[in-house]
């Protein structure tokens, strides 16, 4: 296999990772990063492994990374 190939073949790679993820790949694990759901930003809580933000009313809510990844989330604010 050439040099080139290999190149190409790691973008569909990693598109492929995207897709079966909800787009966006794993979940970050630096404690305080921030994500995007729904229009929300959610933060990571280090010592309790949960992301937590708020709902469309403002009450706090937080989220377990599996419940984060079925619904969806961005590095990105998306509109």
């Amino acid at each position: 296999m050439s040099t080139r190939t290999e190149a190409e073949s790691e973008p569909a790679k990693r598109r492929a990772a995207r897709a079966t993820s909800g787009g966006a790949g794993p979940l970050p694990t630096a404690p305080c990063s921030v994500v995007w759901s729904k229009g929300h930003a959610y933060v990571l809580e280090g010592f309790r492994a949960r992301w937590v933000g708020v709902d469309d009313r403002g009450r706090p809510r937080a989220l377990s990374g599996e419940q984060l990844q079925r619904q969806g989330w961005t590095r990105t604010r998306a509109n």
